[in-house]
């Protein structure tokens, strides 16, 4: 790489740990920027994983007071993650582009909606219990269903990565009674160990380009950092505003692309 392109990327891996951060598809900053200056697409996918895993774990340190009292929720759902990541970087090495190219897009549709829809189907469920005079739900974890939705959003994780923060947060949002923030941390935890797993994997199997991991992942870190800084302080109206617009745009760039 020369020193434009190493200062290119860089950039791109700052802004993509920001953005992951705050709620996640900074993959669709790195990888665009990627294939920019000719890197190969399946290699530009796995060196641009292994690279932005570190920032992960960086905005899960800058979100470490959000994390207090998650400890039990975070390694349950850590599991479905570890799994559904291992499995999905797996079915990259062994599927056609072709077989997600219009799942994809419906998947990070439908995080949007949840998202969108989020207040009211909590205020709904609410309504519901209190007619039934039941109490607030004590499963700390969430209802049922959010630990295999977590396993498959994993999964997606792992095979591309892109607006993975956004069905995390519609699955957190709806699924656990929790406050925004301190769902979004538990998010970042999650997407890390998605994107470490998945990088391990492609480290033993597949072809990384090290110099481009290397540079995506400084950037990372310090992005990781920044959004972290200004992600943690947004109100929840303001958390989910970002959360929609991010999605809907990796919405459209999955779609066109």
């Amino acid at each position: 790489m020369g020193l434009l392109e190493t200062a290119a990327i860089l950039l791109a891996g700052i802004a993509a740990g920001s953005i992951n951060a705050v709620v996640g598809s900074g993959t669709l900053v790195t990888f665009p920027t990627l294939l920019a200056f000719g890197v190969p697409p399946v290699t530009a996918n796995v060196s641009n994983t292994v690279g932005l895993f570190p920032g992960s774990f960086s905005a899960a340190w800058g979100y470490r007071r959000e994390l207090r009292g998650q400890r039990r929720r975070v390694l349950r759902l850590s599991v479905a993650s570890v799994l559904g990541g291992t499995g999905g970087a797996l079915l990259l090495l062994v599927l056609p582009e072709a077989a997600f190219a219009t799942i994809v897009p419906a998947l990070v549709a439908l995080g949007v909606v949840l998202v969108i829809a989020q207040p009211t189907i909590s205020r709904r469920v609410a309504a519901r219990r209190a007619a039934l005079q039941r109490p607030v739900d004590p499963r700390p974890d969430g209802a049922w269903w959010v630990w295999p939705a977590v396993l498959g959003t994993g999964v997606y994780g792992g095979y591309f990565g892109a607006a993975q923060g956004v069905l995390l947060m519609a699955v957190l949002g709806i699924g656990v009674e929790e406050d925004l923030q301190r769902l979004n941390a538990v998010k970042n935890v999650l997407a890390g160990g998605v994107n470490f797993v998945a990088a391990a994997v492609f480290v033993v199997v597949a072809h990384v380009d090290w110099s481009i991991a290397a540079t995506i992942a400084v950037g990372a870190v310090i992005g990781g950092q920044v959004g972290a800084h200004v992600g943690r302080r947004l109100p929840p109206v303001a958390l989910r505003a970002v959360i929609v617009l991010v999605g809907t745009t990796a919405f459209v760039v999955l779609v066109v692309r």
